[in-house]
């Protein structure tokens, strides 16, 4: 009887800890526990793939149910936001936050508006928060939240009206010590401006309970960069680690948001060759190169006209748009998937390796499906999981929440310089546990248990809470 398999004592059901349940059966119950949750569940077995080995002789983590506990998250708030349009309709959207563990420090990850958000996903990206906030050596915990609200098409006081009674609602539940929310897809500067406001406007308290803030209010320099530079900084990493660097390669990126045009501009700062950017419309191909003028002309059509990526061939008739695809099939040296979750699919993956592409940093939460994954992996090429690779944001927001703590703010050059050391830092502890024997590094398990093995020493330090 494994340690998760019920029995009888006293007329209670507890647990049996003499034997080590395997991972089918342990995968089995996640699915049962958590049904028509397929974001979540994938995140789970991505992780416990490699954590179920790390475990093997370690005794501690079977009897105290430490990965059970991690993937049950410690609360999950649902509410309802209403709201009313322009046109004096009242709307109805769903909201949640979902905290997922705090045992190395307070809740910490972003809220996401967009019609795809369910639970299941705010779950998968609570759970993989968790491990990538461990990994930057920052006190965070893992959270996440947002809302099925889609901010496109909506007039900028119908947003402020949401993210007010967004707020209304989440207020409660967070603070500078116990949750502190950020932005994530859909929601920006302006979004956590007007939340920060409503927060203000309720509590009376100006504190760092969200990060992502503006300049002049408590915000950090480099935070809109972080993410698409820590991306480029772990890729660089890895190619170093190989003798290698990104002067003279092709880089295939997907995206058009902060995240994909600051890698690009990254890219393009360490020498290589920017060909394609996407959005959901589908992706534009520039075989001359996206230079730094036109990654500007594309964070101004996204970030002040809100246009769409087609534009582009317009001002640059050099570039071609293909609708409806991902970039994945156009040949480069590294792929950089900077959109969103299971972007980047089984049969994209073969393509990329059948094409040469040598490296992939994920700058997007989980881009690559469990297949795209097994694929990069038996293929042993460089490859680098979201958790340790995009975690250049949270660990600015984890500056930005150290800064407003101590009521200061450091220089640009001191906060690049403190970027650059998390991610290589994150980059040696995937080295420690990732390293396969010749010169192959299994990047994927080398976070996996990094992350793991600091959230799961914390749990023990604690007893069973």
């Amino acid at each position: 009887m494994g340690p998760y398999a019920p029995c009888q004592t006293g007329g209670e059901t507890a647990v049996a800890v003499s034997d080590h349940v395997d991972f089918n059966t342990f995968m089995e119950g996640v699915k049962k526990r958590n049904p028509n949750q397929p974001e979540f569940v994938q995140a789970v077995q991505e992780v416990s793939e490699d954590i179920f080995d790390f475990m093997e002789d370690k005794e501690q983590y079977h009897s105290q149910q430490i990965l059970r506990r991690i993937a049950e998250p410690d609360r999950i708030v649902s509410f309802r936001v209403c709201w009313e349009d322009d046109k004096g309709n009242i709307r109805v959207q769903r909201g949640w936050r979902v905290q997922n563990n705090n045992s190395i420090g307070p809740y910490k990850g972003g809220i996401r508006f967009h019609p795809s958000v369910t639970e299941s996903v705010l779950k998968f990206l609570a759970f993989e928060q968790t491990f990538k906030n461990a990994l930057t050596g920052l006190p965070m915990g893992g959270g996440k939240g947002g809302s099925n609200f889609n901010p496109k098409g909506k007039s900028v006081r119908e947003i402020m009206r949401f993210c007010q009674s967004f707020m209304t609602e989440l207020y409660r539940h967070i603070g500078a010590d116990i949750d502190v929310p950020a932005g994530d897809i859909g929601v920006g500067g302006r979004e956590i401006g007007f939340m920060f406001g409503q927060y203000k406007r309720i509590t009376n308290e100006f504190t760092g309970v969200l990060t992502g803030k503006g300049l002049e209010w408590g915000g950090s320099l480099i935070r809109t960069e972080a993410t698409g530079y820590g991306a480029v900084y772990f890729l660089a990493n890895m190619l170093a680690h190989k003798g290698q660097d990104l002067v003279g390669k092709t880089a295939v990126i997907s995206g058009s948001g902060n995240v994909a045009t600051h890698a690009a501009e990254k890219i393009v700062q360490l020498g290589g060759k920017v060909l394609t950017l996407s959005d959901s419309s589908g992706f534009i191909h520039d075989p001359d190169g996206i230079t730094q003028e036109k990654i500007n002309w594309v964070k101004d059509l996204k970030n002040v006209r809100r246009g769409r990526i087609d534009e582009y061939v317009t001002q640059y008739p050099g570039a071609s748009f293909t609708a409806g695809k991902t970039p994945w099939g156009v040949k480069c040296d590294v792929a950089l998937p900077c959109a969103t979750q299971n972007e980047l699919l089984g049969e994209d993956a073969r393509t990329l390796v059948a094409n040469g592409c040598m490296a992939v940093s994920e700058g997007a939460n989980m881009p690559t499906d469990l297949e795209g994954v097994h694929i990069f992996k038996a293929a042993k090429i460089l490859y680098a999981p979201g958790k340790a690779s995009n975690a250049g944001g949270v660990a600015v927001s984890g500056l930005e929440m150290s800064q407003n703590s101590g009521r200061r703010a450091w220089k640009e050059d001191e906060l690049q310089q403190m970027l650059k050391d998390i991610m290589d830092g994150i980059h040696n502890s995937c080295l420690e546990y990732g390293a396969q024997g010749g010169d192959y590094i299994d990047y994927v398990k080398g976070a996996n248990i990094a992350g793991f093995k600091k959230v799961a020493d914390a749990m023990l330090a604690f007893g069973v809470v």
